[in-house]
């Protein structure tokens, strides 16, 4: 018996975000199926955590945006 193959996850095809507990390091990771459904949940989250839009992904790799460079990420919390 050997030990056997692990081959690295790949990631799931959609649109990613991050939601924090307020000043948290880390958070959990949510995934939406459409942009829209990305930016309610976003909404959703906004008021009680910090929401990381991670953007989208396909084929286990992150899209570019059109004009070539990589998404930024855009963090969503309430002003105080």
């Amino acid at each position: 018996m050997g030990r056997p193959p692990v081959l690295p996850k790949k990631k799931k095809d959609g649109f990613w975000l991050e939601l924090r507990n307020k000043g948290a390091k880390t958070g959990i990771i949510i995934i939406r199926d459409t942009e829209e459904a990305m930016m309610q949940a976003a909404r959703q989250y906004q008021n009680t955590k910090d929401v990381v839009i991670l953007g989208e992904h396909r084929n286990g790799k992150k899209v570019e945006d059109a004009s070539g460079g990589a998404k930024k990420k855009k963090t969503l919390s309430k002003a105080a």
